[in-house]
């Protein structure tokens, strides 16, 4: 289990960083034009980036025990995560 949680825990702080990336690019583009669109983008931004914190926390300093399916699937669930937030990133970017 110790390679799936070490996968996790990479993969939520990888959101965790491209979150920021996007949380900051949208609040500087909120400032400039103002529209519901950019608003709707960051706000959904922060609310993934606080699920991400959460996630990122758990696996790292949770005295909670993990158990070997749910981390498996919580493991998929951050990578299709950060394959989306990826997208995110390179779209917005450009």
């Amino acid at each position: 289990m110790s390679l799936t949680l070490d996968t996790a825990r990479v993969a939520a702080g990888l959101n965790v960083l491209l979150l920021l990336v996007l949380v900051s690019v949208w609040a500087r583009t909120l400032r400039e034009i103002r529209t519901k669109q950019t608003l709707g983008s960051l706000l959904f931004a922060l609310f993934l980036l606080g699920e991400n914190l959460l996630a990122f926390y758990y696996y790292n300093f949770s005295t909670i025990p993990l158990s070997a399916p749910a981390v498996r699937a919580m493991m998929y669930l951050q990578i299709l995560e950060t394959a989306g937030i990826a997208v995110l990133v390179y779209v917005t970017w450009e």
